[in-house]
């Protein structure tokens, strides 16, 4: 439960798969490229390294497969073609109930932050189309600010930072192991929903403090969460 002693000020969310229902593209988008370049890397497993950095996820696969960093060309060629791949596909369509959710918050008076390992311009361009007035790009962190992505906790202390946070006044929304992880080293509260086909208990094993199975399902329990444990 989250502690009584929580003076909820700000929500924390990450954006593939919390915000927009893109992680399919980008599993199809990873596989493809790192096969095109000779390495391993299965859709399947694409959903383990969300909210990892773009090369910290081609850089684990090289010292996997090879025994090596990544070169930085390496890095670049990969990154951009696959941000090439993923811009072919359809735009992704926003999680059901991310909207109706970020409403109820907005009328509380929190703050709505974004904390994405993404580089991908494409989605945070469209974080002000699909969600109005939600978002400010001050009050964003994503993998242009950071030196260390997900699983570090930087990603959640720069937000912190960046809203005028203590760690008592937030709680966070993430749907990948990698950004549970990320949030807990941070000393932070986690709500883990879970929008993709990882079982319930990575999340949990990962450190969620609470797990819904879908962000509607989060939605409309909100009034009931925010009661019971806040």
């Amino acid at each position: 439960m989250i502690s009584n002693n929580i003076n909820l000020k700000a929500i924390l969310f990450d954006m593939d798969g919390v915000l927009f229902n893109s992680m399919p593209y980008h599993a199809e988008a990873w596989h493809k490229t790192m096969k095109k370049y000779g390495f391993d890397l299965s859709r399947e497993e694409a959903y383990m390294h969300e909210g990892r950095t773009g090369s910290g996820t081609i850089n684990l696969i090289c010292q996997r497969q090879y025994g090596r960093e990544a070169t930085p060309q390496e890095i670049e060629n990969i990154y951009k073609d696959k941000s090439t791949e993923f811009n072919t596909y359809p735009n992704p369509l926003p999680i059901e109930g991310a909207w109706e959710l970020i409403q109820k918050i907005k009328k509380m008076g929190l703050t709505i932050m974004v904390v994405t390992g993404s580089g991908q311009l494409s989605l945070i361009d469209r974080l002000e189309h699909h969600f109005p007035g939600a978002f400010r790009k001050n009050l964003m962190v994503t993998a242009f600010d950071v030196k260390f992505g997900k699983p570090h906790p930087e990603p959640y202390l720069m937000a912190l930072e960046k809203g005028g946070f203590k760690k008592d006044e937030v709680i966070v929304v993430e749907n990948a192991p990698l950004g549970v992880e990320s949030a807990k080293a941070a000393g932070l509260y986690t709500v883990a929903v879970n929008t993709g086909p990882l079982a319930n208990d990575v999340l949990l094993e990962a450190g969620a403090d609470t797990l819904f199975s879908s962000m509607q399902e989060f939605c409309d329990s909100w009034e009931t969460f925010k009661e019971e444990q806040l």
